[in-house]
């Protein structure tokens, strides 16, 4: 099993106190991993409780301390603090926050963070304001504030200076717990690879991988095991490359092919390498490294386009495209060129490996989302390129391996000019038209325009259709405004609002007010087109007495977030509206403005956002109308006019028409084809140090750039004018990188052999794995790169070994005791086939696999995987991975957890497994198509009832099993088909005789689907 590497939230309190005050529970240590500030807020006000009450307090230096003092903070602070931060933040612990508590001296060395008391000035003390619950942003603890008495505890020993009693230690240094950077080289996998010289194989030794197995097994007096039988070998090698079962006629072509030729075990292997399913297969398996997934866990979004980096994988390891290139096309290849239309195709598609993260797209906090959204990013190409757990040094410098924050941030700069999501109350990943030939595209051009067009009149029109006179000297029309105006019944709104006309004046037909108080209500704002520019943004709201003093506005551009509180019970300055201030909206950048009850007093209203571009627009007479537009809004006045006195029947016809087309339009331009992507987008920059990985606690900005610890060169060196993603790219691709074709070769060593030479996949870092056989590792690594990077060439070096062709043996006794786990591979490795096999191999069987291959198995209009029916008959690969509702066979067989890169799936043995392969109806089905179709080819092709049955024994076990039965095994079959007492001694002998001949085929087919020679791979 892989080991696990440290959590990203390792710095969670683990408080327990054997002491009479409250303390937190499990539940608050669950709610606190869910929310990252919040935990931040937990580590920095320990350091509150302590870091700086002695910096400026008097101490044991001062001759005398006041008793009263000292009594102070012993009974009722003390205890506080040993409660609640002591236990994650002492010597043994070694201190989440980098604080030590154990001594006042340790506080006077201090923590990640600043200052959170000032001795003397409670008011003026973060730590108060956290405790009181004062900032929504900084509480502590953060799911239940403390009581009020022990409030008042801690405000009385700050304004007495915060005396500690205690002697002051010596500081103590801080303890170095990883490898530093400058130590990198002492662990393997940080130094450059070096060419390696097989060591003397012995006269048995065929090539350099036996050349190095056989000299790990001389140093420990192994014996090999022999090779396979030919009808084993050639099992073996379909399911490792092709995932699929070999017919009958294949097997007896590779028996033959092994049997009676000399190279006839190559000629198989080639064979096999350029087929269709061998694209598939290895797709398969990296799908596991990349987290691939057609939807994503909140509200079981369907993401429609993900289906196409599956198949770029498909046909890239179908085609053997070289490895290298397509870390780089993964990583940026949205940022590379190509002429040719198909591979431009390829490289836009591939990037989607860096959007198919799992993403609470409900985080409000859309600059933590962003944050987060890095950071999975960030962990994904960490632990598939490099093998490194680079998440875990978000918070702090790693504690293990030599990755220190500012490498984080460094790498994490590099990903902050790519937009990832469009951001809104439940934000939207990013699909993008692929391009197209320039008659093709100009039709869908056409169409987008007339779609635009469409959707103004039947906005006017409904308008119309529904104005009421009698609010008219209310109401402010849309038309007779400049700028562009977004109204209420355009907004995404989120929780309950109620629409009213009580007070004037407002825009359009009416305005919305806030309605349930016990949760948050939104409402979004977002123009459909923002020309690029500066603009003036304003709020139109109705005042009145009632109304919130403080209603939270955020305005979305291309400089951020930027927040502002309106007292609506205020007259807004300019007629309905009030300026939120000027902004930068940038081509297709976020622009947009959220309106909020969270935290507010009153009623919240909303009526309107107009956007007044600053250098085209004039603000002028005091209901906002522009003197730049006054002859436009009269027109339009006058228009709409004209329409009103038409026909509301008539009015309403016109619409229905118009939808109608609106429709058609709709459907035509769905036909474009779209690839999940992100967006380079924002200026390139450096970021700042997230202190303790909160978004809103920043440090010391950082250059981009790569991790330090293998980054010896300038070649790699990021432009100013380049956000480095490329650079990025290459610097994962290159044969001066150490980590990554040693990781790579390692992954395909394990998808033939059963397990890694590196057996941690996923992390070579300091606490993964050492390898088994470093020089074999670094051997592969090198042959990989010297042949252009080539998976099939690796594949068929390692499956040419003799390594790779032994038999699966029992060990004796001594051979057992040196080697149990077939480390050094003597014998053959037994494996149990993936959940994909499984399922593929019984369709297979039973004649009704589909091997089409690539495209969308995703029903037409589903918009959330819940309790999908998962029908088809294609191979395992293209069945939507619905993170809420996976096929039941491959949940109960380990199939990947697509929330996380997988290096190798667990391998269970459990009694779900028994029970899904016996009573699962879809087994029962394959299981009868199967008896159908040998029943009636058996019955083709003998005459005789003996010789049919004998031959249909044969048959099935060599479709399911590869192999003939054993005499035991064909008179057990012979006898159960036959009707006779197929299970002497059996209470149910007598019911199972009057089954009907093609039941029994069922049932055997079924127990052969069952058995363990059908899911094990020898």
């Amino acid at each position: 099993m892989e080991l696990q590497s440290p959590s990203p939230h390792c710095f969670l309190p683990r408080a327990a106190s054997k002491l009479s005050v409250w303390t937190p529970t499990l539940d608050h240590v669950t709610k606190t991993t869910m929310n990252r500030r919040r935990c931040f807020t937990w580590s920095v006000l320990a350091f509150a409780t302590a870091a700086l009450c002695c910096l400026q307090s008097a101490t044991a230096s001062d001759p005398v301390l006041d008793a009263e003092k000292v009594e102070l903070f012993e009974s009722r602070i003390r205890p506080i603090l040993v409660a609640h931060c002591s236990e994650c933040h002492s010597a043994k612990t070694q201190a989440n926050g980098g604080l030590l508590l154990d001594s006042r001296g340790d506080w006077q060395v201090g923590g990640d963070s600043g200052p959170a008391i000032v001795p003397g000035k409670s008011s003026e003390s973060l730590l108060i304001q956290a405790i009181k619950y004062a900032d929504p942003d900084l509480q502590m603890p953060p799911d239940r504030q403390l009581p009020v008495a022990i409030v008042k505890d801690f405000e009385m020993w700050i304004d007495q200076g915060a005396i500690d009693p205690r002697e002051p230690s010596t500081p103590a240094e801080k303890k170095q717990i990883g490898l530093p950077v400058e130590q990198a080289h002492e662990h393997w996998a940080y130094r450059a690879l070096e060419k390696v010289e097989p060591p003397r194989a012995s006269e048995a030794a065929v090539q350099a991988v036996d050349a190095f197995i056989e000299h790990g097994l001389a140093e420990r007096s192994l014996a090999k095991a022999p090779a396979a039988s030919p009808p084993i070998l050639v099992r073996r090698l379909y399911f490792d490359l092709t995932g699929l079962p070999p017919t009958a006629e294949e097997l007896g072509q590779g028996v033959d092919l092994l049997s009676k030729f000399p190279h006839g075990y190559m000629q198989l292997v080639d064979r096999l390498l350029n087929t269709a399913q061998f694209g598939e297969n290895f797709a398969r398996k990296w799908m596991d490294v990349a987290r691939y997934a057609d939807s994503i866990t909140l509200r079981g979004f369907v993401l429609p386009e993900a289906w196409r980096y599956r198949d770029y994988l498909v046909t890239a390891f179908a085609q053997d495209r070289p490895f290298d290139q397509m870390i780089r096309e993964q990583v940026a290849g949205d940022l590379m060129q190509h002429d040719d239309l198909d591979e431009r195709h390829k490289q836009l598609v591939a990037t989607g490996f860096l959007v198919l993260g799992n993403s609470n797209l409900e985080q409000q906090d859309k600059t933590q989302l962003e944050m987060d959204f890095i950071d999975e990013q960030l962990e994904v190409i960490g632990r598939a390129f490099l093998g490194q757990t680079i998440g875990c040094a978000r918070c702090h410098d790693h504690k293990f391996d030599p990755i220190p924050t500012r490498d984080y941030y460094a790498m994490a700069g590099i990903l902050r000019s790519a937009v990832s999501l469009r951001h809104e109350n439940v934000s939207k990943w990013i699909e993008m038209p692929l391009p197209l030939q320039q008659e093709e595209d100009a039709i869908y051009q056409r169409l987008s325009e007339q779609l635009v067009a469409l959707d103004k009149q039947i906005a006017k029109l409904g308008r119309l259709a529904k104005r009421d006179p009698a609010k008219s000297k209310k109401s402010i029309p849309l038309d007779s405004l400049p700028g562009i105006i977004i109204d209420d019944t355009q907004a995404k709104l989120v929780g309950k609002w109620n629409p009213s006309v009580v007070v004037g004046p407002f825009v359009g037909e009416g305005y919305l007010f806030d309605g349930a108080k016990d949760s948050t209500n939104t409402a979004t704002f977002e123009p459909e087109a923002l020309p690029p520019g500066d603009y003036e943004v304003r709020l139109a709201y109705t005042a009145s007495s009632n109304r919130a003093t403080n209603a939270l506005v955020r305005v979305f551009s291309a400089d951020g977030e930027a927040t502002r509180r309106i007292n609506q019970t205020l007259e807004p300055e300019n007629g309905p509206w009030v300026t939120l201030g000027r902004f930068r909206f940038e081509k297709d950048g976020q622009a947009f403005v959220l309106v909020s009850s969270d935290q507010t007093s009153g009623c919240v209203v909303v009526d309107a956002i107009q956007f007044l571009n600053v250098s085209t627009s004039v603000a002028g007479t005091a209901n906002g109308v522009g003197s730049a537009t006054d002859v436009h809004a009269a027109d339009s006045q006058a228009n709409d006019s004209q329409l009103q006195a038409e026909n509301q029947a008539a009015l309403a016809k016109k619409l229905e028409s118009l939808e109608a087309q609106k429709k058609e339009l709709e459907a035509r331009l769905a036909g474009r084809p779209k690839f999940m992507t992100l967006v380079e987008e924002l200026p390139p920059s450096d970021i700042p140090i997230h202190i303790r990985g909160d978004v809103h606690n920043l440090g010391k900005t950082v250059p981009r750039g790569f991790l330090t610890a293998i980054n010896r060169s300038e070649v790699f060196k990021i432009a100013p004018d380049s956000s480095g993603r490329l650079e990025l790219a290459q610097w994962l691709s290159s044969s001066q990188n150490p980590l990554t074709a040693r990781v790579y070769a390692n992954r395909v060593w394990s998808w033939l052999m059963g397990q890694g030479l590196v057996p941690s996949m996923n992390n070579f870092g300091t606490t993964g794995m050492s390898p088994t056989h470093p020089e074999l590792l670094d051997w592969l690594a090198n042959e990989l790169i010297e042949n252009n990077w080539s998976t099939k060439h690796l594949v068929r070096t390692i499956v040419a070994s003799e390594a790779y062709r032994r038999q699966v043996v029992d060990p004796d006794e001594v051979q057992s005791h040196v080697d149990p786990t077939n480390t050094f591979y003597w014998r053959g490795h037994s494996r149990r086939l993936s959940a994909e096999a499984i399922r593929d191999a019984m369709l297979a069987i039973s004649g009704e696999l589909d091997e089409t291959v690539g495209g969308s198995l995703i029903k037409p209009g589903t918009k959330a995987d819940y309790n999908y029916e998962h029908a088809t008959t294609r191979r395992s690969i293209y069945h939507p991975v619905f993170r809420n509702s996976l096929p039941e066979l491959l949940e109960a067989f380990d199939f990947a957890d697509s929330s996380v890169s997988i290096g190798q799936r667990s391998r269970s043995t459990v009694a779900t497994q028994a029970l899904a392969l016996l009573n699962d109806p879809w087994i029962a089905k394959r299981a009868a198509a199967a008896a159908r179709r040998f029943v009636e080819d058996t019955e083709r092709g003998a005459n005789a009832k003996a010789a049919s049955q004998d031959a249909l024994i044969e048959r099935l076990y060599i479709a399911c099993l590869q192999r003939l039965p054993t005499e035991a095994e064909r008179l057990f079959c012979s006898e159960f088909l036959s009707g006779g007492d197929w299970k002497p001694g059996s209470a149910d002998s007598s019911r199972t005789n009057d089954l009907p001949s093609q039941q029994r085929v069922e049932i055997l087919v079924h127990s052969l689907f069952a058995s363990i020679d059908f899911r094990y791979l020898d």
